[in-house]
């Protein structure tokens, strides 16, 4: 059992957590509602009004189980962590590589051209499986115009250029983003992406998942002793981890898009399962939470290949592969950052 895929998950509100012996306790009142060892568990994720005993936050920085707090909804709000462990040097290697534009450039590109290259496998796998039930002439261009950019990106030396691309890549990739959704059309249409605040059931869908994967980046690169916050394709900004937003990057398409396709498509989440605000921001109700969380740690029990390691493991541990690849390549071990390309 590798406690890295095992995550805690609290979105019952009013839930207290404490420490009994060398296990975690959710209670309601005086009634136990949960009980697990805690030497199974590498983080602990809070959503909304959860409170959490001393002894349990002391307990979990000593032997480094991470505890988040989320708002019910899913924006990040604070960690709690303990010491920060990690090569002094890989870090200053990381600092020197950021403020030198060239060796920047070469991570930079590697990112995008992983990122834009799973957006294409994502549209180019929804034409191979359903073909009869899409509109694939509305698909088949912006695939052609991602490998454009792919190939463009490969020569490309100027940081804000790749920038460019990365971003001409997403509009186009979530131009057909629409075509994608196959069942339930008339209660989930997706014209653009919106983010603060998510106004229809896709962007909620996909802001959630971004926020768990984002958690689960700062973790992988705080475990290889990465600094998260100092990054090269996004711009340092203070509260933002720019290096996790980095690493995300090839994630999405492929593990968080395609896990918010597959819920509306298969019809594990409906319509009645979000709320609408008066400001127009349309959030998820606590069922939809609680089905999405137990998909998302789902999937990332499933088996891949990784083509570069040559080994197959759980979409939850190239989390950690892709951090581990990104600390060789800082330190000199790798001549280039290897982004993961989904087959």
């Amino acid at each position: 059992m590798k406690r890295l895929l095992n995550t805690l998950f609290v979105t019952t509100q009013k839930i207290y957590l404490c420490k009994q012996g060398d296990t975690v306790v959710a209670k309601m009142g005086k009634e136990t509602r949960l009980q697990l060892p805690l030497i199974n568990l590498s983080q602990i994720c809070c959503f909304g009004n959860v409170r959490v005993s001393p002894f349990l936050l002391g307990h979990c920085a000593k032997y480094n189980i991470s505890i988040s707090f989320l708002s019910e909804y899913g924006k990040f709000l604070a960690r709690v962590q303990g010491p920060i462990a990690g090569n002094v040097l890989l870090r200053r290697a990381q600092y020197k590589m950021s403020d030198e534009s060239t060796l920047c450039a070469n991570i930079v590109r590697n990112v995008i051209i992983g990122k834009l290259a799973n957006c294409r496998t994502v549209l180019q796998r929804v034409i191979r499986d359903h073909s009869g039930k899409i509109n694939t002439a509305r698909i088949e261009p912006v695939v052609h115009s991602l490998e454009r950019l792919i190939a463009r990106a490969r020569d490309e030396e100027n940081i804000d250029v790749l920038r460019g691309f990365e971003g001409d890549g997403a509009k186009q990739y979530f131009s057909s983003f629409n075509e994608l959704i196959i069942s339930q059309k008339e209660d989930f249409t997706f014209n653009e992406r919106s983010r603060r605040p998510p106004l229809d059931r896709v962007n909620a869908l996909l802001s959630f998942i971004y926020t768990l994967l984002y958690n689960d980046m700062r973790s992988a690169l705080e475990s290889v002793g990465l600094d998260p916050a100092v990054g090269f394709l996004h711009r340092d900004r203070p509260g933002r981890l720019s290096l996790a937003l980095d690493l995300m990057e090839e994630f999405r398409p492929f593990f968080a898009d395609r896990l918010a396709l597959s819920l509306i498509n298969l019809k594990q989440i409906t319509a009645k399962d979000f709320k609408v605000l008066e400001n127009g921001a349309v959030l998820m109700n606590e069922n939809a939470r609680k089905t999405l969380l137990a998909a998302y740690q789902q999937r990332k029990q499933d088996a891949i290949a990784h083509p570069f390691v040559n080994d197959t493991m759980h979409i939850g541990l190239l989390f950690h592969t892709q951090a581990i690849l990104l600390a060789r390549h800082i330190r000199g071990d790798l001549e280039a950052y290897p982004p993961f390309l989904w087959r």
